[in-house]
């Protein structure tokens, strides 16, 4: 099994289910936004090897697929930070990377699994977002080339399953939290905020809505969709339907940790120099992931949270 993005926040978890059901795992990284700390559980361990190294190197992508049986594409960008702040350089390394995956894969016959994203729905949809419906990515948009380059990268991989029958999965990820996220990302940087009785930085008005799931269940149901046969050539939403606003989040963080701070309210213009369109609701309809593969989440919130106290 190669896990690219394998010292990644979600790639990590991966390669640890991975490992659990027996498979031996090589994760390959470049560490420009994954962590060795993150397999520091596996590192020596039988049947895991890291590689240190680029997804859009042909050369050592090459080399690896020789010795697997299935590729888990997770390597990308991470960030709205980063993707505003070099947008030109996050399309291009992401599509180098799926464009190295796809020919590789298609060299040796690999299936592979790709992590997409919500971001391909645009943020003018409306809920619950279904895998039927068209996606609509505004490229000029404050993230919109991290969504081109994943909905690029869905074409990529869907034309070389419909013209050379290659095995690809698409899991289009929502919004995914857990204890190796970094702190830049919105749930770490509340719990953050609250220990160090700083306030609680909102963007926009707050009443924006996100479904959140645990990395850990993610990581299982990408397995599990991996190996489905009747997964293959389907985009597959992938996240939870507990919805929540960003301002209840902050105050459930604030409630947990049991501290009264502020919660300070900061405009998108303020935070990002370019256009920025928010999101309203981001909610998933998993009627798919449901009949492929029996999907529960299993942690609530209030786990994920209190796990996030105990580690940040």
């Amino acid at each position: 099994m190669l896990v690219t993005g394998g010292a990644g926040f979600v790639g990590s978890y991966l390669c640890e289910e991975w490992l659990r059901r027996g498979a031996s795992v090589v994760a390959l990284d470049d560490l420009s936004g994954g962590r060795v700390e993150n397999l520091r559980g596996l590192l020596g361990q039988r049947g895991f090897e890291f590689v240190r190294g680029s997804a859009a190197d042909p050369g050592l992508l090459g080399e690896l697929v020789c010795g697997v049986t299935r590729i888990c594409h997770l390597a990308a960008s991470v960030g709205v930070e980063r993707t505003c702040r070099a947008p030109h350089d996050v399309l291009a390394r992401d599509l180098a990377a799926t464009q190295a995956v796809t020919t590789a894969a298609l060299a040796q016959g690999l299936p592979v699994c790709f992590t997409s994203s919500s971001e391909v729905y645009g943020p003018l949809a409306e809920p619950p977002l279904s895998e039927e419906r068209c996606a609509v990515v505004d490229p000029s948009g404050a993230r919109g080339a991290y969504a081109t380059a994943k909905l690029a990268g869905e074409a990529l991989l869907c034309s070389a399953h419909r013209q050379h029958e290659l095995p690809v999965v698409v899991a289009r990820l929502f919004n995914v939290v857990g204890s190796r996220q970094r702190g830049t990302q919105v749930l770490p940087a509340f719990v953050r905020a609250a220990q160090e009785r700083r306030a609680l930085i909102v963007h926009g008005d707050g009443a924006q809505t996100r479904c959140f799931a645990h990395a850990r269940d993610v990581a299982r149901a990408l397995a599990d969709l991996a190996v489905e046969p009747r997964a293959i050539g389907k985009l597959v939403n992938l996240g939870s339907t507990g919805e929540i606003s960003i301002t209840a989040l902050a105050e459930r963080v604030c409630e947990l940790a049991g501290v009264e701070v502020r919660i300070e309210r900061r405009p998108h213009a303020a935070v990002y120099a370019t256009r920025f369109v928010e999101t309203r609701r981001r909610v998933p309809d998993l009627a798919r992931l449901e009949d492929l593969i029996g999907w529960v989440p299993g942690a609530a919130l209030d786990e994920w949270i209190v796990e996030l106290l105990g580690r940040a």
